[in-house]
């Protein structure tokens, strides 16, 4: 009986440890939150057969040149842009401005949108499509989305972007969702080797 309950404190001890690696995995907050997210059913944009294969997203490797602090161009008086997206549905944004920065001495422009109608959880959410030399290669082909938040914006014009937070639309891993298209404008001629990876279904 003495040799029994050390080994069932060790037993509870790893099963704890392998459980928290698990729902952990990743380099960063950003790579831990989404692996969770991915892993939890109810979250989850998985098929039932890719939620059972799931071990884990594919990552670019986190590189610091790929967080940028970017001039922001405001556009208050851009139309409604209605996105078209992969259904029927057309996603309402407005053309909040334009980012200005450089990666490897290339200077790069995007244009960065908000929602007209957003879930009053993102009121503060910049929506940022991107498409770059990665596409149908090592990313997504129909191009991936960086979060920004308007309060990150600074007094000097400025706003950081982090590519190493770029995801992939839920269309990457599921035909069910209906997700905007990345206008081909919003091109940057360089390869954003950060952020998810393409997703092999």
């Amino acid at each position: 009986m003495k040799y029994i309950l050390p080994l069932v404190f060790v037993f509870l001890l790893f099963s704890c440890n392998a459980q928290e690696k698990r729902s952990l995995t990743g380099k960063s907050a950003f790579q831990k939150e989404m692996n969770a997210d991915f892993k939890d059913v109810t979250k989850s944009p998985l098929t039932k057969k890719g939620l059972r294969k799931f071990k884990g997203l594919d990552f670019f490797p986190i590189d610091e040149k790929f967080k940028v602090v970017a001039t922001l161009t405001k556009t208050p008086d851009a139309p409604v842009f209605n996105f078209p997206t992969t259904t029927k549905r057309i996603a309402v944004y407005k053309k909040y401005g334009e980012v200005s920065f450089t990666i490897d001495g290339k200077d790069l422009k995007l244009d960065i949108y908000k929602s007209e109608n957003p879930n009053p959880k993102y009121k503060d959410n910049l929506f940022l499509p991107f498409l770059d030399k990665t596409n149908g290669k090592t990313s997504y082909g129909g191009g991936r989305f960086v979060d920004v938040l308007t309060t990150e914006e600074q007094e000097n014009g400025t706003i950081t972007i982090d590519f190493n937070k770029a995801y992939n639309p839920y269309c990457a891993y599921s035909d069910r969702y209906s997700c905007p298209i990345t206008p081909r404008n919003n091109f940057v001629d360089i390869a954003i080797e950060a952020g998810v990876m393409k997703y092999e279904k």
